[in-house]
C-alpha cells in the first residue's frame, strides 16, 4: 500500500512539474473530486464496501453518480486541453454534484468547497470566453474589408526617392521583387512588466492582425499574473482611432480608454511596427526625411492623425531602434517621454528579413523602464484568416 501511494506521489509531482503547479493542483483535486463519485456506484453495486459512506444507495442514483463523476472528469480534461466550451461541462457537474451532496450531505457534504471552486472558475472561463467571441468578431470584420488579389512587386525604382538609409534598409530586407505588404498576422510572445520597479516579469502570448491599406491593427494578449489569475488585453487601431480594453480574467474591466492621447499613441506604435512590414515604408501615408546615413525620420499622417518618430539602421541595413515622444499615460496632466524600441535579433519570415525580437522602453527621468521583451513566433504576409 505505501509503494502505491509513493508512485501516486510521484506521478502528481511529474504532472505538477509538467503543467505548472497551480494548473496541476486544480485539476488534481478536481479530478479526485470526480472519483469520489464513483464511490457511491461502486458501493451501490457492491463492487466495494466504502466504509465512509454510511447512508445506502441506490443503484439508479448510482448509476446518477457514476454519470456526474464521468461529467467532472471530462470537464477536467477538456479544461487541461483548453477547450472554449469546457466551462458548460464544469458548471453541469458542480450543479449536479451538488444536488448529490445535499441529498447525501451527512457522507458528503464537504465536497461543497470543490463545487464552488469550479464554479468560480467557470465563470472566469465565461469571461474568457465572451471576451474571445468579441474579439473574433472584431477581427472577422476587419478581415472582410481585405483585399483578395496580391499587392504589385516592388522595384528598385519605387525606392529610388526614398533615403539613402531606408533604401538599404528595403533592399537588405529582401523585399524588392516581391508583392506589396497589404495586410499580415502576427503570433507573438513575450515578458512583460505594468509598472516601473517590477520585480518579476508576467509571461504573455498575443496575436496580431494588421491592415497596411487602410492603416489599422488588433492585438490580443493572455498575461499571467497570479496562479489562476491572467488579464486579456486588446489593443486596436482602427479608422484613425486608438482604444485599449484590458480585462481580469476576461470578465472584469481594468482598463478601457479611447481618446486623442491614446489615439496618437496608437498610431506611433503602427508607426515604429512598419519594420514588420517594410513596404509600407512606400505608403501614401508615410512620408521620410534624411538625418545621415545609417537614421532617418518618418512622419505617418492618416485621418487627422500626424505621428512622427525615428528609424536607426546599423551599416549592413538592419534596422536597430525607433524613437518618438510619447504620451506616457492617458490622462488630462500626461505627459509625452520618449519611447523606443530596440532590435535585438532578426530572422527571415517569408523571405523576408525583419526584427523578430524587440524591447520597448521609456526614457523616464527616474532611468529607463523596459516593460516589454517580444519575440516573433511567425508572421504570414498578404493570407486570409479567418480570425483564428
Amino acid at each position: 500500500m505505501r509503494a502505491m501511494f509513493c508512485n501516486i506521489a510521484k506521478s502528481i509531482i511529474h504532472f505538477a512539474a509538467y503543467f505548472g503547479h497551480m494548473k496541476a493542483i486544480y485539476a488534481i483535486i478536481m479530478g479526485l473530486h470526480g472519483l469520489i463519485h464513483l464511490m457511491g456506484f461502486v458501493k451501490a453495486f457492491g463492487i466495494k464496501d466504502i466504509k465512509n459512506l454510511k447512508l445506502s444507495i441506490s443503484k439508479t442514483m448510482a448509476v446518477f453518480w457514476l454519470c456526474v463523476g464521468l461529467v467532472i472528469i471530462a470537464y477536467v480534461i477538456l479544461w487541461l486541453l483548453s477547450i472554449p466550451y469546457a466551462w458548460i461541462l464544469g458548471i453541469a457537474g458542480a450543479i449536479l454534484s451538488q444536488v448529490l451532496l445535499i441529498m447525501y450531505w451527512q457522507d458528503a457534504k464537504f465536497g461543497t468547497i470543490a463545487n464552488v471552486v469550479i464554479l468560480v472558475v467557470c465563470v472566469f472561463h465565461i469571461g474568457q470566453f465572451r471576451f474571445d467571441r468579441m474579439v473574433r468578431s472584431e477581427v472577422l470584420e476587419q478581415m472582410d474589408t481585405l483585399p483578395t488579389d496580391q499587392g504589385r512587386a516592388i522595384t528598385e525604382q519605387d525606392i529610388d526617392a526614398l533615403p539613402f538609409s531606408v533604401q538599404k534598409w528595403l533592399t537588405h530586407s529582401g523585399v524588392v521583387g516581391k508583392p506589396t505588404i497589404r495586410y499580415a498576422k502576427l503570433r507573438q510572445q513575450a515578458i512583460m512588466k505594468m509598472r516601473p520597479g517590477q520585480k518579476d516579469w508576467m509571461h504573455a502570448t498575443a496575436t496580431q492582425y494588421t491592415d497596411l491599406e487602410e492603416p489599422a491593427f488588433h492585438w490580443t494578449v493572455a498575461a499571467q499574473m497570479y496562479p489562476l489569475i491572467y488579464f486579456s488585453g486588446r489593443d486596436r487601431f482602427i479608422d484613425g482611432q486608438g482604444e485599449m480594453l484590458i480585462k481580469l480574467n476576461g470578465l472584469i474591466p481594468i482598463v478601457n480608454e479611447s481618446g486623442p492621447k491614446l489615439t496618437e499613441g496608437s498610431a506611433q506604435r503602427f508607426l515604429g511596427e512598419l519594420v514588420w512590414f517594410p513596404t509600407f515604408a512606400l505608403s501614401r501615408y508615410v512620408s521620410w526625411t534624411s538625418i545621415n546615413d545609417t537614421s532617418a525620420a518618418a512622419t505617418f499622417n492618416y485621418k487627422g492623425v500626424t505621428v512622427s518618430g525615428t528609424f536607426r539602421f546599423n551599416t549592413s541595413g538592419d534596422f536597430v531602434q525607433f524613437s518618438t515622444m510619447r504620451f506616457k499615460e492617458n490622462t488630462p496632466n500626461a505627459e509625452r517621454y520618449e519611447w523606443v524600441l530596440d532590435a535585438l535579433d532578426h530572422q527571415e519570415f517569408e523571405g523576408v528579413r525583419i526584427p523578430s525580437y524587440m524591447t520597448a522602453t521609456w526614457k523616464l527621468p527616474e532611468g529607463d523602464w523596459t516593460w516589454l521583451e517580444l519575440q516573433l513566433l511567425d508572421v504570414h504576409y498578404n493570407e486570409h484568416h479567418n480570425g483564428k
